[in-house]
């Protein structure tokens, strides 16, 4: 009767989807149960990554082999020490924890193909003398986070063909295409519109083909394999005829993720559209598909503030009477978190909190996790609802693009200004003075008065001669 009777490994999950990412922590436990009393030399756990290629080429009679390996990270933790003398363990269920924490820095996803894998495990062992080792493993299924321009990846891409028919028909056709995005997640859907027109003789089918693309390289050599994942055909054009299509391909859940990032394997997507024409070069338009990690998706982007304030500001605070900047088109279906991504290895910031200025009301951005949509008028309108005060910057004609991005510097107090000494300093003058209007140099229309007639009260007016002289006099 064998004295192990059952040893395995197990770790805790860290987010709903199970999966870890660069600079995580696993923790779990190695279970050992024992039938009796066993002396056992050392029990230890390892987690690692990697890579490996291998495929065989015939040429003539000969065989050629390729091979290349990769190793990203291998960490190990005695549970139980080595030592000169064994140690006795008793019967019965026998529970030990570990924790390793994944070194930072780019490593590519989990993959498994036909030619290759990507591979990280935990792989405890239990060693006793006279006896085979006791191995248990368990895989985890790591994503990587390291997805560089991920802003981009949420903008919809547009391509357009034209062809001209050969010798079997007349006529041209053309055709455009848009994608609502670039990045998706396995499980969303992607939106494909297309616009066809068929100034051609002959019939043609549209189809759309999900297409997986995988580049093996070792030793200076590359083998490629290519899988349709999903195909869709539509209804057949007939000849003089213009149509407009909507494609929906649901991406299975079950997809690998684009990986980019290992040296020995590159996995790709494309969403390949094309004109299916009887004896004639099929008209194709491809468009690259980039599956993500499900935290990454747009969904999930839903909660991240773009720059340093809340949900629902666009920009920073602004005396601007223009309206606020439209949203590019692929900002608009975008989502974010707060500060950065959540996720180690994204280039990301924790932003600072929004400045506070006096003659600028807040702006609220609702509770954390929800996003605050945006009133209609506020994209491309003239109608700006943020309330508008007078600007202590100047007219709104001053202001420019950098100052609805970047909140100007807090305003200073206005500068008090003092007339000079005179007689009226007896009087008592208020506690605040108002600003002096600037004084302009006019040029006279009537002589200079040294006397201020108006303050007199009892004496008779000026003579009609005294402010405006007879030249004739004169001469």
């Amino acid at each position: 009767m064998p004295s192990v009777e059952s040893f395995t490994v197990a770790y805790d999950a860290v987010n709903e989807f199970v999966t870890f990412s660069e600079g995580d922590t696993i923790t779990g436990t190695v279970t050992l149960a024992l039938s009796k009393e066993t002396s056992v030399q050392s029990l230890f756990i390892k987690a690692k990554g990697d890579a490996n290629v291998r495929w065989s080429q015939k040429s003539g009679d000969h065989t050629h082999t390729y091979s290349a390996h990769t190793r990203y990270f291998k960490l190990k933790e005695f549970l139980i020490p080595e030592s000169a003398s064994e140690t006795v363990l008793p019967q019965g269920i026998h529970v030990y924890r570990f924790s390793f924490q994944i070194p930072p820095g780019s490593m590519p996803s989990f993959f498994r193909g036909t030619h290759g894998k990507i591979v990280y495990k935990l792989e405890a062992k239990l060693l006793r003398s006279w006896r085979m080792n006791s191995t248990a493993e368990k895989e985890i299924k790591f994503v990587s986070k390291c997805v560089p321009n991920l802003h981009s990846l949420m903008s919809p891409q547009v391509g357009s063909t034209n062809k001209k028919m050969g010798f079997f028909s007349k006529g041209h056709v053309h055709m455009d295409v848009t994608v609502d995005r670039i990045g998706y997640a396995a499980g969303e859907t992607i939106v494909v519109l297309a616009k066809v027109d068929n100034s051609s003789s002959s019939d043609m089918t549209p189809k759309f083909s999900l297409i997986q693309k995988v580049v093996y390289h070792a030793n200076g050599r590359t083998k490629h394999e290519n899988t349709v994942c999903h195909k869709v055909a539509d209804n057949c054009i007939k000849p003089k005829t213009r149509k407009e299509l909507r494609c929906e391909i649901k991406i299975p859940s079950d997809y690998m993720l684009t990986i980019q990032n290992c040296d020995i394997i590159s996995v790709e997507y494309c969403l390949k559209v094309y004109l299916d024409i009887s004896f004639a070069f099929d008209p194709e338009i491809l468009c690259p598909v980039v599956i993500l990690p499900p935290g990454l998706a747009p969904g999930y982007l839903s909660n991240i503030n773009v720059g340093p304030y809340p949900t629902g500001a666009i920009g920073g605070p602004s005396n601007s009477d223009f309206p606020p900047p439209t949203i590019p088109m692929g900002l608009q279906s975008m989502s974010p978190h707060s500060g950065s991504y959540g996720y180690p290895g994204v280039q990301s910031y924790s932003a600072p909190p929004p400045p506070i200025y006096p003659n600028n009301p807040a702006v609220y951005g609702g509770p954390a996790g929800v996003q605050t949509s945006q009133p209609t008028h506020m994209f491309g309108s003239y109608n700006n609802p943020v309330p508008q005060v007078p600007s202590p910057y100047g007219t709104p004609f001053s202001s420019s693009l950098s100052s609805v991005l970047h909140p100007p510097p807090p305003p200073t107090p206005p500068q008090q200004f003092h007339q000079p000494p005179s007689a009226l300093e007896s009087q008592p003058s208020p506690s605040i003075q108002s600003p002096v209007p600037p004084a302009y140099n006019m040029l006279p229309s009537a002589p200079v008065m040294n006397v201020d007639f108006l303050s007199q009260s009892d004496g008779a007016p000026p003579s009609y001669s005294l402010l405006f002289p007879d030249k004739s006099d004169a001469k």
